[in-house]
């Protein structure tokens, strides 16, 4: 025997094998659906009985594993069944005949055998044949189940018959020795009337009958009959049978202590006819169906009925523990005999399966590093295939799930040997794929946003490599860029400087020919393959969305009194502050962005490669709103620091838009890279609210411009300083040109002015302005202009205006003095701190205010006379002249006398 069966286990050892075959030429599909409904039918229970029955099929099985079928029966072919086309009643002997030849290859060994012919109709069909079955096509066959249920019935049969014959002790006749095929030559002239050769024939014997009553459903009785086979080969030292009636026993123990299977197949066995004892119960078996059989045609032939009630069930059958303590005796027995290698090798397969139900990983693992070495025959390449993959998934099965990843990976490498004519690429691809979870390793870039990195990363970049070259050799370009992107995305921190540049001169070269998209890929077997981000190049670390320029932001609109149209709402306290990274980011933003304006988002970016990185077409993503992205492209230095990078676009509608993430092309690979999904990334919000466009106007004046600010900017403002130089009683115009340079056109103007002062101390019309000329030009269309005239005028009364020099110096207002008839001076200058202005008490003045955005500085020349006269001593009497304080030292200090002074008329003269 030299073709093992890695899928035996120990059930398997009760099971009658059939063969099912194919005669001439028939479709794979045809055979396939009737080979299906043949497996369905796969047990059934003996009437009144506990006994069970059950059937293995098998549509190929190699006609030297047969020859060893006395050794343990369970190998020989007990059945057979062929599927045939015919449709002409002349082809009909021809086909019959093939029909016998297929059956004298099993034929040593077959106890019944049927023949299945679809499409042929006649005479032909109408005669009588047990072992033929005509059917006019494939679709019109409803009693197939039935005829195997026949065909059971009658394997049932002869196997009860030949158990009964060879278990019968015949006093006076020889009994016959059963040997293996390599056997026969070493028993060649041996006395067979020696005690030892009986023992020797009778311990072989009574294993026999011992599998004989196992597969007939006598549990104890075949406990039983290994027992005292097991005593009579270790008499006499002939381990090979030995060890074959120690793995009969183990398997018998194994079906009464796990009546569930050891094979992990699918499907439940239930038998009919009442309950039944553990050994009969569930098994594992696909597409389970029952079948009852009167064991009455039996009894009248003279066999006796099931005994094994009779014996002790308890004492014959092993421990859990004890059975691999067997195995594993048996299986040293076997490695004795080179020929028996694959005897051997299956029974280290049967423990693993038995240590796996038991949970004893430690113990099965060297079974399968005992069956790794067991040395078979030459294997050809689909035989190495096959074993390294049943040892993968026997490592899978006891959870040794790296083992059984190194196996699968062997299998892939020798699908593709050097050896094989035509390489099979595609089951290399797809045993490589099944390796993926035993070295921890998801082709979904997002189970490695989480932050550890599980498994060996020098494993899984070699397995990487391998997938891209599989898949290039597969002829799938796209394939090969989706893994090699996945393995510079996931494997960055873990490649060394030139294995950098390799791999991505590796990338670009292949996306030259495809480049790389975001489109999930789905392989023929189903499985998809997520897009791959390159997140990491560059890398993220802060995205923060920029309010509009001062000359382009949206502003409320205000009243004449000041007080904005919309009121704010009320401000409620909570100590509960949500920390959620994803509240944070999707929160609102305070300032609002324009449909048609430029808006711009600003990034902190760096290189983590060593060598420049060019990032092409590099734009926003964005959702809520028609956005228009402008691309960029930048050229990042080698491992540079913190660069900040800013993406623009234009809102094409209005509503709410929030910023996702952006886009890039990096290495010929399209990238979307959401905020989600950028471990690290700081951002204060990325939702922001897109209003109306909104008209844009330009002022200008026909003033020059001042060289500082008499007011600073409260930010919100935009403010134009312009600088006039007028006498008391002066007039002169300022030409105000609005010019309207956006898109919307202009539907309103208002103008008002400002107080900069808070005393009722100036009187006088500053300025004064007619705007019904300029109104009448609008709505302003964009590109058109409109102007309009400010009049300035400088009035101002001193009369009875205490401190007046004082209170403009704390307004702001630039005194001088020049004295013409007298050579007293003083210069007061203008105060470096501003007052507050208060609106209401500027409204009491009327005209008197500021034009907004347009601060005038006025220089004030005031003539000061009357100073030569001579005060006397005493201060100045009058009330309004009391406050000042004037001391008598005033006539010898040469200090400024108050005018309020001059014009009292309670002065001194």
């Amino acid at each position: 025997m030299s073709v093992p069966d890695y899928m035996q286990c120990a059930e398997d050892h009760q099971t009658l094998l059939v063969v099912v075959q194919a005669v001439g030429i028939v479709s794979e599909e045809n055979f396939f659906r009737i080979y299906k409904r043949i497996c369905s039918v796969s047990q059934l229970s003996v009437r009144d009985s506990q006994r069970a029955l059950f059937i293995r099929y098998r549509h190929h099985y190699p006609p030297e594993n047969n020859e060893w079928g006395d050794f343990q029966t369970h190998r020989k072919v007990v059945g057979l069944i062929t599927i045939t086309d015919c449709f002409s009643a002349k082809d009909w002997p021809q086909t019959f005949e093939k029909f016998h030849v297929q059956k004298e290859i099993y034929g040593s060994t077959l106890y019944d055998s049927r023949l299945f012919v679809f499409g042929l109709q006649g005479d032909v069909t109408e005669q009588p044949r047990p072992d033929v079955a005509f059917y006019p096509n494939y679709d019109d066959c409803d009693s197939v189940e039935k005829r195997i249920e026949d065909f059971i019935e009658s394997l049932f049969i002869v196997l009860e018959s030949k158990r009964l014959d060879r278990a019968t002790d015949k006093s006076g006749d020889k009994i016959p020795l059963l040997c293996v095929p390599f056997e026969k030559k070493d028993f060649v002239g041996l006395d067979t009337d020696s005690r030892h050769y009986k023992k020797r024939c009778q311990g072989r014997m009574r294993k026999h009958v011992g599998d004989l009553c196992l597969q007939a459903g006598m549990l104890q009785d075949a406990l039983v009959h290994y027992h005292m086979s097991v005593e009579l080969l270790r008499s006499v030292n002939d381990f090979l049978w030995l060890g074959a009636a120690l793995e009969g026993l183990c398997s018998a123990s194994v079906i009464s202590h796990y009546p569930g299977g050891t094979g992990g197949k699918t499907g439940t066995r239930r038998l009919q006819g009442g309950s039944l004892p553990s050994e009969a119960a569930n098994r594992h078996r696909p597409g389970a169906q029952e079948v009852l059989i009167d064991p009455g045609a039996l009894t009248t032939n003279g066999i006796n009925p099931d005994t094994s009630a009779e014996i002790g069930r308890a004492k014959n059958c092993l421990s859990p523990e004890d059975i691999i303590d067997k195995y594993k005796e048996a299986i040293s027995y076997y490695s004795k005999y080179k020929n028996a290698g694959v005897i051997e090798l299956e029974a280290c397969v049967k423990a693993v399966r038995v240590l796996a139900i038991q949970k004893r990983g430690m113990e099965a693992s060297e079974f399968l590093q005992n069956a790794v070495y067991i040395n078979l025959r030459q294997l050809s390449e689909e035989e190495k295939i096959q074993r390294y993959s049943i040892l993968s998934e026997l490592y899978e099965l006891i959870g040794f799930h790296r083992k059984s990843a190194f196996f699968k990976r062997v299998a892939a490498m020798q699908c593709v040997a050097p050896s094989i004519s035509e390489p099979g690429w595609r089951a290399c691809y797809k045993l490589l794929l099944e390796t993926l979870p035993g070295y921890s390793l998801s082709l979904d870039p997002k189970d490695f946003n989480k932050g550890t990195h599980r498994g060996w990363a020098a494993v899984q970049m070699r397995l990487l490599h391998e997938l891209v070259y599989a898949s290039r050799r597969m002829g799938n370009p796209a394939l090969s860029v989706r893994h090699l992107s996945f393995l510079l995305q996931t494997m960055l921190d873990f490649l060394s400087d030139q294995e950098k540049k390799d791999v991505t001169q590796s990338l670009e070269n292949y996306t030259a020919k495809c480049p790389g998209t975001m489109e999930p890929i789905t392989l023929p077997d189903g499985l998809t393959l997520p897009p791959v981000p390159f997140t990491k190049l560059p890398i993220v670390r802060c995205v923060k969305l920029l309010s509009l320029p001062t000359s382009l932001r949206p502003q409320k609109v205000k009243s004449l009194l000041g007080q904005t149209m919309s009121t704010k709402s009320p401000f409620i306290y909570s100590p509960i502050i949500a920390h959620s990274r994803g509240e944070e980011r999707n929160k609102k933003i305070d300032f609002q962005w324009v449909q048609g304006d430029v808006c711009e988002v600003q990034l902190m970016v760096y290189n983590p490669m060593p060598f420049e990185l060019r990032v092409e077409n590099m734009g926003l993503l964005t959702s809520g709103v028609e956005f228009e992205s402008l691309p960029a492209a930048l050229s990042l230095p080698a491992e540079s620091g913190l660069y900040p990078v800013t993406l623009v676009g234009v809102p094409q509608t209005t509503g709410m838009i929030t910023v996702n993430g952006y886009h890039t092309t990096v290495f010929g690979v399209f990238s979307d890279c959401l905020l989600d999904n950028l471990p690290g990334v700081k951002t204060s919000g990325s939702t922001v609210e897109v209003i109306p466009a909104l008209p844009r106007l330009q002022i200008s004046t026909s003033l020059p411009r001042s060289a500082h600010s008499l007011q600073p900017s409260s930010g919100d403002e935009i403010t134009t300083n312009v600088s006039v130089q007028l006498y008391n009683g002066e007039t002169q115009q300022l030409v105000i040109t609005l010019e309207n340079i956006g898109l919307e056109p202009l539907e309103q103007l208002e103008v008002t002015s400002k107080l900069l002062t808070t005393k009722e101390k100036l009187s006088g019309d500053f300025l004064s302005w007619k705007l019904e000329e300029t109104l009448s030009q609008f709505p302003l269309q964009p590109g058109k202009v409109a102007t309009f005239t400010v009049n300035i005028k400088a009035k101002l009364d001193f009369s009875c205006q205490e401190n007046l020099l004082q209170d403009l110096s704390d307004d702001g207002v630039s005194v001088s003095g020049f004295p013409l008839s007298s050579p007293f001076r003083q210069v007061v200058r203008t105060r470096v701190e501003s007052r507050p202005t208060n609106a209401s008490e500027g409204s009491k003045s009327g005209d008197l205010g500021h034009l907004k955005d347009c601060s005038l500085n006025w220089k004030l020349l005031v003539q000061l006379g009357g100073l030569a006269e001579k005060l006397s001593e005493s201060a100045c009497l009058h009330p309004q002249c009391q406050e000042f304080k004037l001391r008598p030292s005033c006539l010898h200090s040469k200090s400024f006398y108050p005018l309020s002074c001059f014009s009292c008329p309670g002065r001194v003269s």
